[in-house]
């Protein structure tokens, strides 16, 4: 499960304080020396009870003038500290229980609710306000998973429980598992998370819990999407670009893609099971189990 960091301090930071403190050296969750660094700087915000409803008094009051800006606000996030400009980025998130209006009119689902996840990044998160949200936590070996929907996967629970106001949690990309639920009382999360370069190449998997098995990829960027596109508007080029990708592309997620494009535009069957007959021999192992699926269902 992810670890909890246990850091005695009651010192408290205003915003400004911990993003200046972090942008010295940087979020670097590998390292022990960074990590207790960004943990003891999230504390000392955590400490701060005031900031972040100061913030959104601030933001509503100059709503009118509100240009768009750098903060990025939705039903659950409040952007702190935007990426951009360095291996790191502060958000709030907004923790719904089951009897706000939000959770009726929107469903658990728009709050990540009850869909089993692991993480791409590593990331400190600190229990803000409120009793915090529920997690049944789940450990697995990413190195031993291909990836393809449907796939076996050897999940150890590991125990049920919550993110109480004051705990400091880090998640392990790749490793940790969990389901969450909603929190007993409206809660509020703050996390640094950490960014890279790679990070949109690796693999982020949603769960079948009931069945041991992957439910999906579920971190596609925005290149998966513009490559079909392309190659679904016709252009000769584009589907040059697919089949190289589909062939060669570092990438096993975007090889399944490239292929996927080109199926896409086969309107007839067989044309289409032909693209996925040439993808099972592509030499990924991700592809040829996707296609070996695709090719049954289409049957």
């Amino acid at each position: 499960m992810p670890h909890v960091i246990a850091i005695e301090d009651e010192a408290a930071s205003s915003l400004a304080e911990c993003d200046d403190a972090l942008s010295v050296s940087g979020f670097q969750p590998e390292d022990e020396e960074s990590l207790h660094h960004a943990a003891l700087q999230l504390r000392r915000l955590g400490n701060n009870r005031t900031f972040l409803g100061d913030l959104l008094i601030d933001e509503l009051k100059r709503q009118h003038a509100d240009d768009g800006g750098e903060n990025s606000y939705g039903p659950q996030v409040i952007m702190l500290r935007p990426s951009g400009k360095g291996d790191f980025f502060i958000r709030a998130n907004i923790w719904p229980s089951e009897d706000e209006h939000a959770m009726r009119a929107s469903g658990g689902g728009a709050f990540v609710y009850s869909q089993p996840h692991d993480h791409n990044f590593n990331f400190l998160t600190v229990g803000y306000l409120g009793p915090g949200y529920w997690s049944n936590y789940y450990e697995y070996e990413y190195e031993d998973v291909v990836g393809y929907r449907g796939e076996w996967v050897a999940l150890r629970f590991i125990e049920r429980s919550r993110l109480e106001q004051g705990k400091i949690m880090l998640y392990r990309a790749h490793v940790d598992v969990h389901d969450q639920m909603p929190a007993d009382a409206l809660s509020i999360s703050i996390n640094i998370m950490h960014t890279s370069g790679a990070q949109a190449w690796l693999d982020q998997y949603s769960f079948d819990l009931e069945n041991h098995r992957i439910g999906r990829i579920i971190s596609n960027g925005s290149s998966e999407a513009f490559l079909r596109i392309a190659v679904g508007m016709g252009c000769g080029e584009a589907r040059d670009l697919a089949e190289g990708f589909g062939n060669s592309h570092p990438s096993d997620r975007m090889r399944l893609a490239a292929w996927g494009a080109l199926a896409s535009v086969e309107t007839d069957l067989a044309a289409r099971d032909g693209v996925w007959r040439a993808a099972e021999t592509a030499g990924s192992r991700l592809v040829a189990a996707e296609a070996k699926q695709r090719r049954m269902e289409l049957a």
